[in-house]
C-alpha cells in the first residue's frame, strides 16, 4: 500500500509540474523524434514572422525541414529567412518566402500553387497565423468580431482547402492548426477570439471524421495556452483602430522555444490535439472536459481577476501564472 501511495504521490508530482497533457508528453519521452520524422519535409509555416510561428521556423530550419514561411510582412520574412540561413545547413533554395495575407482568400490559390512550384509537394502545412483580443464585449464594435472570423477562421479553413486538395492526390499529408486552450474554454476579454478558435476546433474535428478514406493525411491541433510571444502587442481592441495601449510583462508565460518544441513533438507523432501549457490554464482544461461545473466555477474566479488585471494595465493573466525563472 505503502509503495502504490508513493507511485500515486510521484505521478501527481509530475502532473502539477507538467506543461503538457499526458498523451503529448508521453510522446515527448517515448514517440518519435522531430529530428528524424521532419528531416527533408516541405513544411509551409504562415504566420512566420514572429511569435509562435518565428521560433517554429527556427526549430525546422536546424531539424533540415525545407521551409515555405509566410506572413504580411515581407521584410520580416527575409530577417527570419535569413536567421535561418545562419543556424542551420539549409541552402538559400530551401527557404521560399511568400508573402500571405490570410484575409485575402482569392490569393490562397496562387500561393499553394507557388510553394508547389518551388518544391513539389507539401508535407506539412502549420496554419499559424492569427490574431488575439484583449476587450469587453460589451465595449467591443461588431466589425472587430468579423474581422476575427475572417482572419482566424475563414482566412484559415480558405488555405488548408487548397493544400488539402494536394494532400489528397498524394494520398498524404500533415495539417496542423495553432488553435488554443481557449478553443478549449472560455475566456473573458477574448470572446471572439474564444468564438474563432471553438470554431476552428469544431470544423477540423468534422474534417478528421471526413478524411477516415486517407489514414496518411493527419489533422493535428495544437492548444497553447499563454505564450511569451509578440501576439499580445497586435491584438484586436475594442474598435479596429485601437492598438493595445500596454501589453505588460510577459515573462511569467511559457517561453516560445518550449511551446514551438512542444509543437513539432505532436506533429511527429500525429497526436490529434495536443494541449501545451503551464498550469492553471492545463488544470483547467482537464476540467472543462471532465469536470465542466468545476471549470464553471474556476474560471469565473480567474475570469474577476483576469478583468481587474486587464483594467490596471497589467498582463491580464499575470497574477496566476506561475513565474519562470
Amino acid at each position: 500500500a505503502g509503495g502504490a501511495l508513493l507511485a500515486l504521490l510521484v505521478q501527481l508530482l509530475r502532473w502539477l509540474r507538467a506543461d503538457g497533457d499526458l498523451t503529448l508528453l508521453w510522446a515527448e519521452r517515448w514517440g518519435k523524434k522531430p529530428e528524424h520524422e521532419l528531416r527533408g519535409k516541405v513544411v509551409w509555416v504562415t504566420g512566420a514572422s514572429s511569435g509562435i510561428g518565428e521560433e517554429l521556423t527556427y526549430q525546422l530550419a536546424k531539424l533540415g525541414a525545407l521551409l515555405a514561411i509566410s506572413a504580411r510582412r515581407e521584410d520580416e520574412l527575409q530577417r527570419v529567412k535569413k536567421k535561418c540561413l545562419q543556424i542551420s545547413s539549409l541552402s538559400e533554395n530551401d527557404i521560399l518566402v511568400l508573402r500571405l495575407d490570410l484575409t485575402d482568400r482569392s490569393s490562397h490559390e496562387a500561393a499553394t500553387n507557388s510553394v508547389l512550384k518551388h518544391f513539389g509537394k507539401i508535407d506539412v502545412l502549420v496554419n499559424n497565423g492569427g490574431r488575439s483580443q484583449r476587450s469587453l464585449f460589451v465595449d467591443t464594435n461588431l466589425d472587430v468580431y468579423n474581422a476575427i472570423i475572417e482572419l482566424n477562421y475563414l482566412g484559415t479553413i480558405s488555405l488548408t482547402k487548397y493544400v488539402l486538395n494536394h494532400m489528397i492526390q498524394r494520398k498524404k499529408g500533415k495539417i496542423v492548426t495553432v488553435s488554443s486552450v481557449m478553443g478549449i474554454m472560455g475566456a473573458p476579454l477574448a470572446t471572439g477570439y474564444c468564438a474563432s478558435k471553438h470554431a476552428l476546433q469544431g470544423f477540423f474535428n468534422s474534417l478528421r471524421t471526413e478524411l477516415t478514406d486517407y489514414p496518411e493525411i493527419s489533422i493535428i491541433q495544437i492548444c497553447p495556452g499563454p505564450v511569451q510571444s509578440q501576439i499580445i502587442q497586435n491584438v484586436f481592441t475594442e474598435n479596429l483602430a485601437k492598438s493595445l495601449e500596454n501589453s505588460g510583462d510577459q515573462s511569467h508565460k511559457m517561453p516560445t522555444d518550449r511551446c514551438a518544441r512542444l509543437t513539432l513533438v505532436s506533429v511527429a507523432n500525429d497526436v490529434k490535439e495536443a494541449w501545451i501549457s503551464d498550469h492553471p490554464y492545463l488544470a483547467v482544461c482537464y476540467l472543462w472536459q471532465y469536470a465542466p461545473t468545476w471549470a464553471w466555477w474556476l474560471m469565473n474566479r480567474m475570469g474577476k481577476r483576469r478583468i481587474q488585471n486587464f483594467k490596471s494595465g497589467i498582463d491580464a493573466d499575470a497574477s496566476y501564472s506561475r513565474k519562470k525563472k
